[in-house]
């Protein structure tokens, strides 16, 4: 046999050696690791083969199996467990086990992919428990129980505000199939005029001029115009599919409210950051919107974070509040802003290979947090303060999108440093960086105008007034 038929003989062996776990060139990090392999009926727990004869076993999904896990577990001497966040089904057990004192580390099925070839929820398990034995599984990060509570609180609000949404279509596609043109002489079909014309609608009323008299006094458009709008006609199927949205529109309201009051006696309960008295000025709205929190919910919010975070520019009380029902006032599971950017999915991911740069677009990630910063940067389009400014400067150097993420950058950026070092936002701080960009502009117009023959004179302030 040839040296290079040993060698590489020897080289399969190596790679056989490593997927049945008995190499011994990686490290052992976790040598109490276990690996759980989670279903909707059944779940398949491995953990190492010198702690019990039946090294992998099979588990229902009820309460009591749950149990029966956690206690084999305690058997086997297992302090730490590696699953799949597969939808919701391991939160009872992840639960359960985090009450016993049991680690949980919690993974990203894209990064727990095994290679390919057979694949089965015993192999899927084994192989959880080998990579977590040699610690190459990341946890994903999960705020704490307080927050956790908060969350699942803001999330189901948020779902109805979702769900109040799609009532609202439904109410404007009854109109439509009616013929009845409502929307195009209200702005708000769900606002004063637009309701007290519905309610008269499904309680009966079909005088178009008896109902375009309902309208408001601060109504735009007159009633002649909104009697034309409202002559459809009325048919009884139609009248019942909006006597049934209207009615969930108004339950979804009703439940929202609830969810105010649940949130807002809850995060009365959390722990404060600070025992100072909140005095931030009122947010600058020309209308309060239907779905926005209650103030109250503000003044909670700088109790338990120690910073007023609806004082940062685009961001309002709806982001503020999720963006802490997310990663909690705490900020110290990442260790710098850039690591934080990195979970937001906000910064570069550069992929290099062979030294040369295949892409730098940020990942996509599934995060509710991004999400927020997001709209709140879309919002900074025309705000004539220094977040604005910074949005149009980008939007000019590297397009729409791309200045939507950068802005987004900064915002999370402010946001980290305002959470863990508990300081208050500081616009100032801001202005110096544009006074710096305006000076380097008005030096760059100069020497562009001596270069063409020409003097840029600034104008005086009371002729700049005048003009």
């Amino acid at each position: 046999m040839s040296r290079v038929n040993r060698r590489a003989i020897s080289r399969a062996q190596k790679i056989r050696k490593v997927a049945a776990g008995e190499s011994n060139h990686f490290p052992l990090v976790n040598s109490n690791a276990a690996g759980i392999d989670i279903g909707s009926k059944e779940t398949y727990v491995a953990v190492p083969e010198s702690r019990c004869s039946e090294s992998i076993r099979s588990f229902g999904m009820a309460t009591c199996d749950l149990y029966a896990i956690a206690d084999w577990l305690e058997q086997c001497a297992i302090d730490s467990v590696a699953m799949e966040s597969t939808g919701v089904y391991w939160i009872p057990l992840f639960q359960i086990l985090d009450a016993r004192g049991i680690s949980v580390c919690l993974v990203n099925a894209c990064h727990a992919k095994n290679v390919p070839g057979r694949k089965t929820d015993v192999i899927d398990c084994r192989w959880l428990q080998r990579l977590h034995t040699y610690g190459l599984l990341a946890a994903s990060f999960r705020p704490a129980d307080e927050i956790c509570v908060l969350r699942s609180y803001w999330r189901q609000r948020a779902m109805l505000v979702r769900s109040s949404c799609d009532h609202i279509r439904r109410m404007q596609k009854a109109l439509t199939q009616m013929n009845v043109l409502l929307h195009n002489v209200v702005s708000d079909i769900t606002g004063v005029t637009g309701m007290a014309i519905l309610k008269a609608i499904i309680g009966g009323e079909r005088d178009c001029r008896k109902l375009a008299i309902l309208r408001n006094y601060r109504c735009k458009k007159s009633e002649h115009e909104i009697a034309k709008a409202l002559d459809g006609d009325y048919r009884e199927e139609h009248i019942f599919s909006l006597r049934q949205a209207i009615d969930s529109w108004n339950h979804c309201l009703s439940q929202i409210a609830e969810c105010d009051r649940k949130i807002e006696t809850y995060m009365g309960d959390l722990e404060a950051k600070t025992d100072k008295k909140f005095t931030g000025k009122p947010p600058k709205i020309s209308k309060a919107k239907r779905h926005d929190p209650p103030p109250a919910l503000r003044e909670q919010l700088y109790r338990i974070t120690g910073v007023d975070l609806t004082a940062v520019t685009g961001i309002e009380m709806t982001t503020a509040l999720t963006i802490i029902s997310e990663i909690g006032a705490d900020v110290n599971a990442w260790p710098s802003f850039r690591h934080f950017a990195s979970w937001l999915g906000l910064c570069p991911c550069n992929k290099i290979s062979g030294g040369k740069v295949l892409g730098v677009k940020t990942r996509k990630v599934a995060n509710s947090v991004s999400t927020a910063l997001r709209m709140a940067a879309m919002t900074l389009k025309f705000s004539q303060t220094p977040m604005g400014a910074f949005y149009r400067r980008m939007q000019a150097r590297i397009g729409p999108q791309a200045a939507i993420t950068a802005t987004a950058h900064k915002l999370a950026r402010i946001i980290y440093t305002m959470l863990k070092y508990r300081q208050q936002y500081d616009p100032k701080k801001l202005d110096q960086g544009n006074e710096q960009i305006q000076r380097r502009g008005i030096a760059a117009l100069k020497q562009r105008a001596r270069n063409l023959g020409f003097q840029l004179i600034p104008l005086e302030p009371d002729s700049l007034a005048v003009s």
